[in-house]
C-alpha cells in the first residue's frame, strides 16, 4: 500500500503528462527509467566528483539505440523524427537527478545541424558513428570575451589550399572533454553586419593544433564536463564546412529554437520534481510538535509553486506542439524559456528554504538541485537577450 506522500507524488506526476504524449513515448519513457536506476544512478557521485561521464557510457546508449533515435535508418539511427523521444530522455533524467554530460548536446543539437545543413557524403560519414556512441558532437560557439552575442565571434578561418586554417579559443563548451567531432563557428569573412561572414566547421578532436583546456569546476551540473578549446591553426578539410558558408547565424538562430525549448523542458521538469519531493518532506518532517505540512506558510507556499508549475507545463506543452508540427517561433521559444527557467528557480528557492538547514546540505538533493538551477537563466542566451527578442517581436 502506498503512502500518502506517495500518492500524492504519483498524483503529481501524472496530471503534467496526460496530453502531450502518446503511449509509445511512455514505453520508451520506461525503458529510460530503468536504464537510468541500473547504470546511471548507481554511479553518478563518482562522475560528479570526477566531473565527466566515461565515455564508454555513451557507446551503451549507443547499443540500445537512444543517441540516433532521430537519425535517419540509413544512417544507423532508429528514424523517429520529431522531438518528443528526445524529450522523455530529458525528463527522465531530471526526474532522476542525473545529466549525461554532453549527450543532450550531442542528440538535440550537433546531430540535427549535421542532419539538417550536411551533404550526403557528411551524413554517412559522421553519423553511424554519431548514433552508435563511437564519436561524440559538440558544439563551439562561446568565446571568452563573447557569450550570448553570438555576432561577436573572433575565431577565424581562412581558406589556403584545400584546407580551412582554424585559429582561436572557445570556452563554457559542454561535452567538451568528450567530445570527438566538433561544430566551430569561425569567422571565415568580413562584413561591415557582423553576423554576415560566419561559418561552421567541423573539426576532429584528433587533429594537429586541436587542445582541450582544463575541464572547468562549476558550482552545479558537476557530471557535465564543460571545456576550454584552443584552435592553433588547425587545418581542417575543405569538406569539413557544414552547410554554406557565411550562413552559420542563420543556421544557429534556426537551431536555437530547438535548444531553448530543451532547456525549458529541463527547468520544467526540475521544478515540479522540486514540488514533489518537498511536498514528501514536509508531510514526515516536524516542528514545534507537528508535520511542517501543516503551517500555513508551508501550504501557501506549497500551493503558489503547485500554480507556477502547472501554469510552466500547459505553456511548455503548447510550445512542443508547436514545435513538432514546426511553428515554434524564436520569440515563443525564447517566452518559454524565460517562464520555465525563472519558474524553475523561484519553487527551488522556495522549496529549498522549506528543507530548513538540511536544504544547505549537498546530501539532500534540493541543495544539487538549487545549484544545477543556476545555470538555466544564462545557457542557451541569458533571459535578458531572451527579453529583448520578444521585445522585438512585439515591435519595441
Amino acid at each position: 500500500m502506498p503512502t500518502s506522500a506517495q500518492q500524492e507524488s504519483t498524483h503529481h506526476e501524472s496530471i503534467y503528462h496526460e496530453s502531450i504524449y502518446h503511449e509509445e513515448h511512455e514505453a520508451f519513457r520506461r525503458s529510460v527509467r530503468a536504464f537510468l536506476a541500473k547504470e546511471v544512478v548507481p554511479h553518478f557521485p563518482e562522475w560528479e566528483a570526477a566531473g565527466c561521464v566515461p565515455h564508454e557510457l555513451y557507446q551503451r546508449l549507443g547499443d540500445l539505440g537512444m543517441l540516433g533515435l532521430r537519425v535517419p535508418a540509413e544512417y544507423g539511427g532508429g528514424g523517429e523524427g520529431g522531438f518528443l523521444y528526445s524529450s522523455v530522455w530529458s525528463e527522465e533524467c531530471a526526474r532522476a537527478g542525473v545529466s549525461l554530460g554532453g549527450a543532450a548536446t550531442h542528440m538535440n543539437l550537433v546531430i540535427p545541424y549535421i542532419l539538417r545543413e550536411g551533404t550526403e557524403e557528411q551524413k554517412r560519414r559522421w553519423l553511424p558513428d554519431m548514433a552508435a556512441g563511437r564519436r561524440m558532437g559538440a558544439i563551439a560557439m562561446t568565446e571568452p570575451g563573447t557569450g550570448s552575442d553570438l555576432a561577436g565571434i573572433r575565431t577565424t578561418a581562412r581558406l589556403e589550399g584545400g584546407h580551412w586554417v582554424l585559429s582561436g579559443g572557445k570556452t563554457f563548451i559542454t561535452g567538451g572533454i568528450n567530445a570527438d567531432l566538433v561544430v566551430v563557428v569561425a569567422r571565415t569573412s568580413e562584413h561591415a553586419d557582423r553576423r554576415a561572414g560566419l561559418s561552421l566547421l567541423v573539426v576532429d578532436a584528433d587533429s594537429e593544433g586541436f587542445g582541450r583546456g582544463r575541464n572547468l569546476e562549476k558550482i552545479g551540473l558537476k557530471a557535465t564536463d564543460t571545456a576550454e578549446l584552443f584552435f592553433d591553426d588547425v587545418a581542417v578539410p575543405a569538406d569539413h564546412l557544414l552547410g554554406e558558408e557565411g550562413q552559420a547565424f542563420r543556421y544557429l538562430a534556426h537551431n536555437l529554437v530547438q535548444e531553448r525549448l530543451g532547456i525549458a523542458l529541463g527547468s520544467q521538469v526540475s521544478a515540479e520534481k522540486a514540488l514533489r519531493i518537498t511536498l514528501s518532506y514536509v508531510k514526515d518532517r516536524t516542528a514545534f510538535g507537528q508535520p511542517v505540512s501543516s503551517f500555513q506558510n508551508t501550504k501557501f507556499k506549497l500551493a503558489s509553486c503547485h500554480v507556477e508549475v502547472t501554469a510552466g507545463r500547459a505553456l511548455l506543452d503548447r510550445a512542443m506542439r508547436a514545435h513538432e508540427a514546426g511553428r515554434l517561433t524564436a520569440a515563443e521559444a525564447s517566452a518559454v524559456k524565460v517562464y520555465c527557467t525563472e519558474t524553475q528557480n523561484r519553487v527551488i528557492d522556495r522549496c529549498l528554504q522549506l528543507h530548513g538547514g538540511y536544504g544547505f546540505m549537498r546530501e539532500y538533493e534540493i541543495a544539487r538541485m538549487f545549484t544545477d538551477a543556476r545555470i538555466s537563466r544564462i545557457y542557451g542566451g541569458t533571459n535578458e537577450v531572451q527579453r529583448v527578442i520578444i521585445a522585438k517581436s512585439l515591435g519595441l
